[in-house]
C-alpha cells in the first residue's frame, strides 16, 4: 500500500470522529508524506471523498448487503476511498484500487475484512456507469425525487440542500452542488506591489497555467494542485486568497490616514489588503483571540512586510478601544457553509440547528464592533456562509436594537470587476456559486450617525 493511501485513509478515520478539521489532518500529515506529489495526492482523495461522500455510500450500500452505517469505521473509510477512486479517477486502473483498498484494510489490522472489501469494490467496478443512483428530476418530479438528486447524486445534506432549493430553484441548487464538488481553483495575488504582467509571466514560465482572476484585479488563478510547480522565489512574493475574500477586504475600504481594526484578522489575508489600501498612512490594528492565531497573523504580516499592530482581542466582548475608529471590519467566525468547495468536510459537520449558536455568537460581536466606532464612522461585517440567518438575519437584528446605526449600499471599489453585480437589492453584497462562480461570501456596510 502506498504511504498516501494510507495517509488519506488515517485522515478519513480521525474526521470520522468528528473532533477535527480537514484542513488541520492535511497539515498533520505532512510528517507522513515527504514528496510533494504524495501531499497533493492525500488532499485530493481526502477531498473528493468527502465531497461525494452520500454518492459513495450509495453506491457501497448498492454492492453489499450491509448498511454503510453498520460497517466498521475502517472498512468504511477503505470503501469511500476506493469507491471515490473508481468513480471519479479514471487514470488510476480499477484493479490497482481494488489490490491497493484490499491491502490498507490489512494494514489497518482488518484481515478478516479484505474478502469483503475487495467483493464490494470488484461489484461497483462491474456495474460501472449502471450504479442505481437518483436522476436528475424533470419539471413533473416530485419534491422528494428531487432532494434525492441533490442528497445522494450530487452528495449534500438534505437540510442545506432544502434551503437552498427552496431560496434559489432547482437550477440553482444543482449549480450550486455541483461547484461544490468540483476541485477549487487556487487565487493568488502579489504580496508586494510588483509589474504585475512579469508575474503572470513567470508563472507561466514556470508551466502553472496562470490566468487574471475575473472579478479582482492583479490576481490570478491557477489550476487545482499546481501550487507545488510555483518556484519557492516566486511563491515567497504570492500569497493565497479566495477571491470572493479579496472582495469582502476591499469592499471594507480602508483608506490612507485612517485608524481601523480589523477585529478577527487571522490568518491575515484582510488585514495585508487593508494594509496596501492604507499605504502606510494611518494606524491599522489586527486582532484575534487565540494564540495559535495570533501567531499565523504575525506570520503573514511579517512575510508580507505589512504595517499593522497585533492585539489579542475577544470579538465577542466590550473591546477595550471605546469609540475609536473610523473604520471596523469584523469577518466574523461562522458556520464556514460558503467555502464548501474549499473544505467539504463542513458539509457534514453542521446542521441547521447550528444557525442559532451561530447567529447568537455573531451578532455578540457585531454589537461589541459597533461601540468600538466613532459616530460618522463605518462597520462592515462579513461571513463565509451561506445562510441568511448568520448575514442580514445578524444585520438586521443589530439595525433594529439600535438608533445610531444604518445600513447603506456597499461598495466594493475600482479593484473589484463588475462589483455592482455583487450588490443585491438591499445594499448587500453577496458572492453565489451558481451565479458568479465565486465561494458565497457575504458583506454588509453600516454607519455609526452622528449625535443630533
Amino acid at each position: 500500500m502506498t504511504p498516501a493511501r494510507l495517509a488519506a485513509v488515517r485522515v478519513l478515520l480521525a474526521l470520522d470522529r468528528q473532533q477535527t478539521t480537514l484542513a488541520a489532518e492535511i497539515e498533520r500529515t505532512r510528517s507522513m508524506t515527504t514528496d510533494e506529489r504524495d501531499r497533493a495526492l492525500v488532499l485530493e482523495l481526502t477531498a473528493g471523498t468527502l465531497r461525494w461522500r452520500n454518492e459513495l455510500d450509495a453506491m457501497i450500500a448498492a454492492c453489499s448487503r450491509r448498511a454503510v452505517s453498520d460497517l466498521g469505521a475502517q472498512v468504511r473509510a477503505v470503501l469511500r476511498l476506493g469507491a471515490y477512486q473508481l468513480r471519479h479517477l479514471d487514470r488510476i486502473p480499477s484493479h490497482a484500487v481494488v489490490h491497493e483498498s484490499v491491502e490498507l484494510i490489512r494494514g489497518l489490522g482488518q484481515s478478516r475484512a479484505t474478502g469483503f472489501v475487495n467483493a464490494v469494490l470488484r461489484s461497483i467496478t462491474r456495474r460501472g456507469a449502471q450504479m442505481p443512483l437518483p436522476r436528475r428530476p424533470d419539471a413533473n418530479s416530485k419534491r422528494e425525487d428531487v432532494i434525492r438528486y441533490l442528497t445522494t447524486t450530487l452528495s449534500h445534506p438534505g437540510w442545506l440542500a432544502e434551503r437552498w432549493l427552496d431560496r434559489y430553484g432547482f437550477e440553482a441548487a444543482a449549480q450550486w452542488c455541483e461547484f461544490n464538488n468540483r476541485a477549487a481553483e487556487i487565487t493568488v495575488r502579489v504580496l508586494r506591489p510588483a509589474d504585475i504582467a512579469t508575474t503572470l509571466k513567470q508563472l507561466r514560465n514556470a508551466g502553472v497555467e496562470a490566468t487574471p482572476a475575473p472579478w479582482v484585479r492583479d490576481a490570478f488563478r491557477i489550476p487545482p494542485g499546481t501550487w507545488g510547480l510555483v518556484p519557492t522565489d516566486l511563491r515567497a512574493r504570492l500569497l493565497i486568497q479566495d477571491e470572493a475574500s479579496q472582495i469582502v477586504a476591499l469592499t471594507a475600504g480602508a483608506r490612507p490616514g485612517e485608524r481601523v481594526l480589523d477585529a478577527c484578522a487571522a490568518p491575515g489575508g484582510k488585514t495585508l489588503v487593508m494594509a496596501e489600501a492604507m499605504g502606510g498612512q494611518g494606524q491599522l490594528i489586527a486582532g484575534d483571540y487565540r494564540a495559535a492565531r495570533m501567531r499565523l497573523l504575525a506570520a503573514a504580516l511579517k512575510r508580507a512586510g505589512a504595517r499593522a499592530s497585533l492585539v489579542q482581542i475577544d470579538a465577542g466582548k466590550p473591546l477595550p478601544f471605546g469609540q475609536a475608529f473610523d473604520r471596523v471590519l469584523l469577518d466574523a467566525p461562522c458556520s464556514g457553509l460558503g467555502i464548501v468547495r474549499r473544505d467539504p468536510d463542513i458539509k457534514w459537520t453542521r446542521s441547521a440547528a447550528d444557525q442559532v449558536d451561530f447567529a447568537r455568537r455573531q451578532g455578540e460581536m457585531l454589537r461589541a464592533a459597533a461601540d468600538a466606532i466613532r459616530p460618522g464612522g463605518t462597520l462592515v461585517y462579513a461571513t463565509c456562509s451561506s445562510e441568511p440567518e448568520e448575514n442580514e438575519g445578524v444585520v438586521d437584528a443589530l439595525v433594529a436594537s439600535r438608533d445610531d446605526m444604518s445600513l447603506v449600499v456597499a461598495d466594493p471599489g475600482p479593484a473589484v470587476l463588475r462589483g455592482a453585480e455583487l450588490v443585491d437589492d438591499r445594499g448587500m453584497l453577496r458572492t453565489l456559486p451558481f451565479r458568479h462562480g465565486l465561494d458565497a461570501f457575504f458583506c454588509a456596510v453600516l454607519v455609526r450617525r452622528q449625535a443630533a
